[in-house]
């Protein structure tokens, strides 16, 4: 079947396409895009996108599937649901499985499932190291002929400074890259972050530099090995001045902040609500304005969702002892269109941050919308507003801080290669 968009503004962060314009779909690439084309045909799917805003699937650089191993956390069919509803139609699923994809049949098994299960694109990230145990890398080589995309040791910094140079070394050998998880552990043994909320609720703290010390150190290895890193989950004022003053002589540095982090301050944790402990964690006021500049300015090229799903039991238990993590990739794009709306960065730098820079990181080719481009496409609209619901959530984990938020901005639709995955029931374009 054939799909023909009519009508809607169609934004293209890669080309600056911004207008009234119609998209062709054809098999499962954009064969046309034209103002008023004309088609025919009981085989061609017309929508009409009048008032909604069209736009490149969104790709996701940092997702928790769970499978395998954890399946009463998240599936992949269950993620994938979750991501086509957040407007994600490529995610990138982290390697701390049961077993961890340290190796070609875990690799394998994903890649399968996600060809029988998945809603959306699934692409594999292997560990650094064995068993994420920091003590010897992985065969990044067999990994990579498997499909991975990036390696990580996402939930644990590789401590061997040493082991993480090869792994650079080996990351420019093949083309793909380091997902650097920057946290000591020696000072990351608390659940909140270091400052006056933790002083009043009295949870044991994680300061900033635990952060920035390893922002520091991973940034001064790559420099050594001349290899690109990629920093994840960034979420210290601290950390993004580093940062930004780093890339300025070496421009092999990308980094990614997650909605949480610029929508929600450590104050939050007060209420003991398990739902707001995170890793890194929320960090105070200062840090949320510090990762909207960093946003602004550039020096945060990605937003990613660390979608990190978990079952009841793992949040309905002490704040000390619950499971770390946000279900966040159903309500990843609607809070960071608030961005927008606070006049913090342009539509098209938001899209760009959740398109074009995570497919230049990861080598994809996708996030565009060009003549043929595969047909990954959402239709949106920034200003119908709507009530979080965890109850409505298509992701097994209900894990959010965001309930009964009203959010606005909002996926209506999502085509991933050509076909119509996802309809918000709210939509009758």
């Amino acid at each position: 079947m054939s799909i023909l968009i009519k009508k809607g503004r169609v934004i293209d962060p890669k080309s600056g396409l911004d207008g009234v314009i119609d998209i062709f779909v054809n098999g499962n690439r954009i064969e046309k895009i034209d103002t008023h084309i004309r088609k025919t045909g009981s085989d061609i799917h017309v929508i009409d996108a009048s008032g909604q805003i069209v736009a490149p699937g969104l790709i996701d650089t940092h997702a928790h599937l769970r499978e395998p191993g954890y399946e009463w956390k998240e599936t992949i069919r269950t993620g994938t649901m979750a991501a086509v509803k957040g407007g994600f139609t490529s995610v990138v699923c982290m390697a701390n499985t049961n077993p961890v994809n340290d190796n070609k049949s875990v690799t394998d098994y994903i890649i399968q499932k996600a060809r029988t299960d998945a809603s959306c694109r699934v692409f594999p990230c292997g560990a650094i190291t064995k068993g994420l145990k920091g003590e010897e890398l992985s065969e990044i080589g067999e990994l990579y002929e498997a499909g991975i995309v990036a390696i990580s040791d996402d939930g644990k910094s590789v401590k061997n400074s040493a082991l993480l140079v090869k792994a650079l070394e080996y990351s420019q050998l093949f083309g793909i890259p380091v997902i650097s998880h920057c946290e000591d552990e020696d000072l990351s043994k608390g659940y909140v972050h270091e400052g006056k909320a933790s002083v009043l609720s009295g949870l044991d703290a994680i300061p900033a530099i635990a952060e920035e010390l390893i922002v520091s150190r991973d940034i001064a290895l790559a420099n050594y090995a001349n290899a690109p890193i990629h920093l994840t989950h960034v979420s210290s004022g601290g950390s993004a001045d580093i940062i930004q003053h780093a890339k300025k002589s070496f421009k092999k540095i990308t980094c990614d902040t997650c909605p949480h982090y610029f929508s929600l301050t450590d104050e939050a944790t007060l209420g003991f609500d398990t739902n707001t402990k995170v890793n890194p964690p929320l960090r105070g006021k200062e840090d949320v304005e510090a990762m909207k500049e960093g946003l602004r300015n550039n020096t945060i090229d990605i937003i990613a969702t660390d979608h990190a799903p978990h079952e009841g039991t793992s949040k309905d238990v002490e704040f000390d002892i619950a499971s770390f993590g946000i279900s966040g990739i159903e309500t990843a794009f609607a809070l960071s269109l608030a961005l927008v709306g606070e006049g913090v960065i342009t539509l098209h730098e938001l899209l760009r941050k959740f398109t074009v820079n995570p497919a230049r990181l990861l080598r994809l080719p996708y996030g565009q919308i060009a003549p043929g481009a595969i047909a990954d496409i959402i239709i949106f609209n920034p200003d119908v507003e709507w009530k979080v619901d965890r109850n409505s959530f298509l992701s097994k984990g209900k894990n959010t801080p965001f309930h009964g938020w009203k959010l606005k901005g909002k996926n209506l639709l999502t085509i991933v290669d050509g076909r119509i995955v996802y309809r918000d029931k709210s939509f009758k374009g």
